[in-house]
């Protein structure tokens, strides 16, 4: 009986470890995060993902082997319940910027946090009176690979038609590069912008001719870095991406969809602005286009996020295009 209860607990334990040897590394699951209880985590061999449903449902951490590509202030990193809400890292929003109501309840209320599979959860927001819509944000990290696919879902809960657009505004590190890829040549329609982009000046004035050698055609690229003349830029590309070179050395894509046929209701019709300051955060910020939406309806626009190693040339090189293609042309 003694050598049948051993042979038994052998088995078990040889297929034990086969088990842990060939269960998939990822996972899903609720977790504590700096002072918020209720994080979500994904989580594969390579990419960690954190998301907040408590203050206005963003992400938090998107690293890659532990290096977080998102700037976390000091102060969100000491935030607990009952503290002023805060608002750094990945930030999403809806536009246009300059005539929607503020709206507290979406940007930075409590959100309702779901796991909705192994490597998906969704965030919830509060419907909201002053803007008559609620949020829906659906997140899903790929099982081998720093993809994140980030969709925005815009209800329209009131009684009347609502025209609101998609607007990211995730903080990454700061003072890196920030690379624009523009329309391609071939492609219509071509930006109206005489130098490809515009600059908000003071007092809410937008240059549409601004001087800046900070901001540089190379290629079919419009690179940025260091700091410009002025932080808030705007442009009009419908090439759908957006490459950060990231100090901590990682690479930063976001793809996302344009619409040349459609209306832009960004105060300057733009597909893409950047917030560069002299600060430790920059702002990466794809816009969508006007959705029209009856009572009851809703849109959805989604970005996708890639990270990937890579080795910080400095601010003072130039990123040959070609040279950067072959990192993000991997990355699909």
């Amino acid at each position: 009986m003694k050598l049948l209860l051993s042979a038994v607990v052998f088995i078990c334990s040889i297929q034990t470890s086969q088990d842990l040897v060939s269960a998939p590394v990822h996972a899903a699951e609720f977790i504590a995060y700096h002072g918020y209880s209720q994080a979500i985590e994904l989580k594969n061999s390579t990419t960690r993902v954190v998301l907040c449903p408590q203050v206005g449902g963003r992400v938090l951490e998107y690293s890659l082997n532990g290096d977080n590509v998102l700037y976390l202030s000091e102060a969100e990193k000491s935030w607990q319940p009952g503290m002023k809400p805060q608002s750094s890292a990945g930030r999403f929003d809806i536009g246009p910027e300059y005539t929607i109501p503020r709206h507290a309840k979406l940007w930075s209320g409590e959100w309702r946090g779901e796991i909705t599979g192994s490597l998906s959860a969704r965030l919830t927001s509060k419907p909201d009176v002053a803007t008559g819509v609620q949020l829906v944000r659906e997140f899903v990290l790929d099982k081998s690979s720093s993809h994140l696919s980030c969709t925005q879902t815009i209800r329209n809960i009131s009684t009347e038609p609502k025209e609101w657009c998609h607007w990211s505004r995730t903080f990454a590190v700061g003072k890196g590069i920030c690379i624009i890829p523009l329309t391609p040549k071939n492609k219509s329609p071509q930006s109206r912008l005489p130098m490809g982009y515009v600059m908000y000046e003071d007092r809410g004035l937008i240059g549409v001719q601004p001087e800046d050698s900070q901001i540089r055609k190379q290629g079919n690229t419009l690179q940025i870095f260091p700091t410009p003349r002025k932080p808030k830029l705007g442009f009009d590309s419908y090439a759908g991406e957006i490459v950060y070179l990231a100090p901590n050395d990682l690479l930063f894509l976001k793809r996302f969809p344009t619409y040349p046929n459609r209306v832009y209701n960004e105060v300057a019709g733009l597909t893409i602005s950047v917030w560069y300051p002299n600060r430790e955060m920059i702002e990466l910020e794809p816009i969508g286009p006007r959705e029209h939406l009856e009572p009851g309806e809703s849109a959805s626009f989604t970005e996708d996020w890639w990270l990937a190693p890579y080795n910080f040339p400095g601010v003072e090189s130039t990123i040959q295009p070609s040279e950067l293609a072959k990192t993000t042309v991997r990355l699909k």
